[in-house]
């Protein structure tokens, strides 16, 4: 949890800052992790290999590691700076439970895997893709999981109406303001909204996620403007 993040996907701060402001940014942001890794483990069988697309400072495989003794992660992210952070937060694991894969946005990954994931997952990574763009994020994914693997994406969406969309940012304004943000930073943060990232509703996110291929598209988790879905090969 695509441009370089800009490093960390056009968030307005350095990677050395992500991890430490992202939680005043994005409501429940820690939850994202943990809903995921409690879904993972509620599948059949634990997976032998998680790719971590956008991983950003390695977060959520700094997470998930301990809770999945025998699977190997592959970390992927379009910025060098994140994946940086990343490989040294999770310096401690040989290469033969975490690899770090070459820099690259999610629909312009073209490096051979030895095997192919059993869950792919992308956090708030996409919607700063135009819909084509996020359609070939979506498709690369795809193709990349075993089948019956399972994909994981949250996402920023979009409310179903105008009106719902001016509620929500004062909603999502608020939030930042009880953690600490001023009214000039929650200001040009939401002015981002269709101008630097570009989020599509929920029924969006599931005719595209069905029209990808999925035969299983579900949406688990919903808050402010952000929401979970899971899709099964």
């Amino acid at each position: 949890m695509t441009s370089a993040k800009p490093d960390q996907n056009s968030i307005p701060h350095l990677p050395e800052d992500y991890d430490a402001r992202i939680s005043l940014i994005l409501p429940y942001y820690s939850s994202f992790h943990q809903e995921i890794i409690n879904l993972v483990k509620s599948l059949p069988s634990s997976p032998k290999v998680w790719m971590d697309t956008g991983c950003g400072t390695g977060s959520l495989v700094n997470k998930a590691i301990e809770e999945f003794p025998y699977t190997k992660f592959l970390l992927l992210d379009p910025s060098e700076g994140m994946l940086a952070q990343a490989k040294e937060k999770l310096s401690a694991y040989p290469s033969a439970k975490v690899q770090f894969l070459k820099a690259s946005p999610t629909q312009e990954f073209s490096q051979e895997l030895e095997e192919k994931p059993d869950v792919v997952t992308a956090i708030q990574c996409h919607h700063y893709l135009s819909r084509e763009g996020r359609a070939r994020a979506a498709s690369k994914c795809y193709n990349l999981l075993k089948e019956g693997g399972i994909y994981i994406t949250f996402e920023n969406i979009r409310p179903l109406t105008e009106e719902g969309v001016t509620i929500g940012k004062r909603y999502w304004g608020d939030f930042q303001s009880i953690h600490g943000r001023n009214d000039e930073e929650i200001q040009k943060y939401l002015e981002r909204f269709d101008t630097e990232y570009f989020p599509i509703t929920v029924e969006e996110h599931l005719k595209l996620l069905r029209e990808t291929g999925f035969r299983v598209v579900e949406l688990f988790w919903y808050s402010y403007m952000q929401a979970g879905f899971y899709c099964i090969k």
